[in-house]
């Protein structure tokens, strides 16, 4: 399913919260999904893709690169956890791992003054 569809169906998400993240979830990832996504799923359902949607086109522009960057890796991150991926073996050979948190994390760092930039600062 699209993630445009959550936007007037938040249901899609919370299905897959309970259907396949929360089975095979560790008891931190179980705590994680049952007390903060879960109940946060309609806010989650339409805050996701507009953040990812505003990220990468920050990112594809060079419009505060840092800041989208940071944005960006945190999401990363959090999706990470929430779907157990940290504990997953793949995760360590998977282009979604470590070299996407690392390219993010190292635009969050030192990723102003780029030679296409839309922004200087």
């Amino acid at each position: 399913s699209s993630k445009i569809a959550w936007f007037t169906n938040s249901d899609i998400l919370l299905q897959k919260f309970q259907m396949i993240f929360l089975p095979k979830a560790p008891a931190i990832v179980r705590w994680y999904l049952e007390t903060v996504c879960i109940p946060g799923t309609p806010l989650f359902a339409r805050v996701v893709p507009l953040g990812e949607l505003a990220a990468g086109l920050a990112l594809i522009l060079g419009f505060w690169t840092r800041m989208a960057a940071t944005v960006a890796f945190l999401m990363v991150l959090n999706f990470h956890f929430a779907t157990s991926a940290f504990w997953s073996v793949d995760y360590f050979r998977d282009a979604q791992g470590f070299p996407l948190l690392g390219g993010l994390l190292a635009l969050a760092i030192a990723g102003s003054r780029l030679p296409f930039s839309v922004s200087r600062s």
